[in-house]
């Protein structure tokens, strides 16, 4: 075979014949961009056409805000409108010019250069918002934000943002410039009640708008993008990173000098004492968490607003009612008048998860701060969770515990007013709130298993690794000790609160229903049943006499030192309501304001109202027998049974309202049957210190089976 060799000048001609005709891939590629290039500019010209086409809209000058956004009760009462009602129009001359440039620098750059919607904007938005993998920036300009303002809803659809888009190329049309700026600074929402610019210096500052600072004017033209988020009432330190931001972008359109930035970033923000609000709001503590629950489900303020929703909350408007009367009332009663002075409310119910009474201070106009979240030691409000971790470990509430004073390393607790009263029964122990009693149990049945059990029960405040916890040392949050309490009330199981029901659009569509109630058992039912009949003789004799409702109830009352926090937790079979008054300074309060005098008042007060539709229910528990054992000192009976026996009698006249629901066997034959049990244990060499002697002499009850607990629902039975 002949080889042919082609020569170069042969090869060079097919490349470059190949050049000439192309890769079909390529072509096609080429041909396809230049079609979606031809489109889009088709696309463009139509929609151009189209907006250039659309009528100016009749009589916008003379509009005023109509929002209808309304919370509602559980039992169908609003609580909350989002209403301007004291809507007034600030004309643009009253208007300083440096709330001018800070409202164009931050929510709107090309203002001035924009028919309505701003192509630059929205590229350079879409290109950040695919960088970040969700959204970071918007893209909307103040004519956008006014026409959603006026005439749309915030559902986040195409559909709302093609809408939005047209509507504000009609009101670029319909007005000037100067009209738009005002009409969007008369109505936009700024949180804290403050519809428009000159309500938002009111609520905020106590001044009109042309009197406000520079660095005041800063804060409040930051407030449109997220205003509960920057509010200063809710978070000054939020608030002013965003007004140093706003003053930021002021420098850099060179609306302000250097100078006038670096002085205004530093200025302290000194906001209203007393600040107005402009809308009803029955529940402010409660709505303010609704807000949160709704920026959660991916609300902001301006969509709630301004949307024209219909939201259905879990509160119990009645109930809500009586306890900001109680809160009044009880503490005006006990003197307690200070604005530091103040009390706060929280309610659920341990079977569904419903928040129904949220209060988190006596004036919301005087004091946003929310005491149901704040951290405050509970006192002997948190000895139940001692005693719950000592029963799963298997003590019983008629096992002998040692009431005299003990120290457990550099810790020596004693009881109120210095009264010890020997061996007494588990039960009574935590009846009476002996602090000397708790502090054994917890070296009995260790820190950590304690601990444990809160964190289980749903309380996530850090506790401190000591035995001091067991008196209520460490702070925990009102609405956490609260939930951990409906353990006891509910068979041992922990339910999550809630506060938002449904959700509808201002066309009445349905779009939230609160999903079914997250619930874990972490407690055996026998311990919830047991420390229900504990807690039952608290309040029928014990230190939280003063909750009595009349009706099966259980709770436990709680004193800090110099009685500077006192609370009372308790539960129905239904409702389970916890009570905290306090100084927000932290200061002493009188020696009468303890857990059951003005919080277990407050308790009793709401839970009339609030267990009225169960009437007398009781709990689905087992009878617990509980017996009233007590031997004053085992040394006084060794020098002088009979002394001992007299003493016993009187220590029962005296002590009349403890009312056990068994019958007790004599002091004596419980004094034998302890030396005989302390005998057999030196025998086998055991220790011969013993702080918690079981089983007390009664004949012991077959634990019945464990039923289904009767606040599961039964689906989930």
């Amino acid at each position: 075979m002949v080889k042919i060799k082609r020569s170069t000048s042969d090869k060079q001609a097919a490349r470059k014949h190949v050049t000439r005709r192309g890769n079909p891939f390529v072509r096609t590629i080429k041909v396809l961009f230049l079609l979606c290039i031809a489109f889009v500019l088709a696309a463009s010209i139509s929609f151009n056409l189209y907006l250039s086409s659309l009528p100016p809209i009749p009589n916008l000058d003379g509009w005023k805000p109509n929002i209808v956004t309304k919370f509602y009760s559980h039992d169908g009462e609003i609580i909350k409108t989002f209403t301007a009602y004291t809507y007034s129009k600030v004309d643009m001359k009253n208007v300083p010019q440096d709330f001018i440039n800070a409202l164009i620098a931050t929510e709107d750059k090309n203002f001035y250069n924009h028919r309505g919607f701003d192509l630059v904007g929205l590229a350079r938005s879409t290109v950040n918002n695919v960088i970040a993998g969700k959204v970071v920036q918007g893209a909307s300009t103040i004519t956008q934000q006014l026409a959603r303002i006026l005439f749309l809803s915030n559902e986040r659809t195409f559909d709302r943002k093609i809408k939005e888009l047209v509507i504000a190329v009609q009101i670029e049309k319909t007005i000037s410039k100067e009209q738009i700026l005002e009409m969007y600074m008369n109505n936009v929402y700024l949180g804290s009640g403050a519809y428009g610019v000159e309500g938002a210096a009111e609520i905020y500052f106590n001044k009109k708008l042309k009197d406000l600072t520079l660095p005041e004017l800063a804060l409040i033209a930051g407030l449109p993008q997220a205003p509960s988020v920057y509010s200063p009432y809710n978070n000054l330190d939020k608030a002013i990173q965003r007004r140093n931001q706003v003053l930021l972008r002021m420098y850099k359109m060179k609306y302000i000098t250097k100078e006038q930035y670096n002085q205004a970033k530093e200025a302290k923000v000194v906001l209203s004492n007393v600040p107005r609000f402009y809308t009803t709001n029955k529940a402010p503590y409660f709505c303010d968490l609704v807000l949160s629950e709704l920026a959660e489900l991916g609300f902001d303020e301006t969509d709630i607003s301004q949307g024209g929703y219909e939201i259905v909350t879990t509160l119990d408007s009645k109930a809500q009612q009586a306890a900001n009367e109680a809160i009044i009332k009880n503490l005006a009663a006990y003197g307690l008048t200070g604005n530091h002075q103040q009390a706060a409310v929280y309610s659920f119910s341990p079977i569904d998860g419903r928040i129904l009474v949220y209060v988190g201070g006596k004036d919301y106009t005087k004091s946003q701060f929310d005491r149901v979240q704040a951290i405050r030691p509970t006192g002997s409000a948190f000895k139940p969770f001692v005693y719950a971790a000592a029963l799963e470990k298997g003590a019983l509430p008629n096992d002998l515990i040692e009431d005299e004073p003990i120290t457990l390393g550099d810790w020596s607790p004693h009881n109120y007013g210095n009264k010890y009263r020997g061996f007494i029964t588990v039960h009574k122990a935590l009846t009476v709130s002996s602090n000397v009693c708790a502090a054994r149990m917890i070296e009995k049945v260790g820190i950590r298993s304690v601990i444990q059990l809160t964190r289980v029960l749903g309380i996530t405040t850090p506790l401190a690794f000591d035995y001091t916890i067991a008196l209520g040392s460490n702070g925990v949050k009102l609405s956490e000790i609260t939930r951990a309490y409906g353990a006891f009330a509910n068979g041992g199981y922990v339910v999550q609160p809630y506060a938002i029901e449904s959700i509808k659009t201002s066309r009445g569509k349905l779009i939230y229903k609160a999903p079914k109630v997250k619930i874990s058992h972490q407690l055996s039912y026998n311990t919830a049943a047991v420390m229900t009949a504990m807690l039952k003789n608290v309040i029928k004799g014990g230190t939280g006499a003063a909750a009595n409702i009349g009706k099966p109830a259980a709770g436990k009352t709680g004193t800090t030192d110099d009685n500077r926090d006192a609370s009372f937790i308790g539960y129905t079979p239904h409702i389970v309501t916890g009570v905290w008054v306090g100084n927000d300074n932290n200061t002493v309060n009188p020696k009468s304001v303890q857990g059951g005098t003005i919080p277990a008042l407050i308790w009793r007060d709401v839970m009339k109202v609030a267990t009225e539709p169960y009437k007398n229910t009781d709990f689905d528990y087992p009878t617990i027998e509980l017996l009233n054992i007590e031997i004053p000192s085992v040394k006084t009976d060794e020098e002088n049974p009979a002394e001992e026996t007299k003493n016993r009698e009187n220590n029962n006249n005296q002590n009349a309202e403890f009312t056990p629901q068994g019958t007790a066997t004599s002091p004596s034959e419980v004094l034998k049957s302890f030396k005989q049990k302390r005998q057999q244990q030196e025998e086998q060499n055991k220790p011969t210190e013993i702080q918690i002697v079981a089983p007390a002499p009664e004949p012991e009850t077959p634990k019945a089976p464990v039923p289904v607990p009767m606040a599961v629902p039964e689906s989930l039975q």
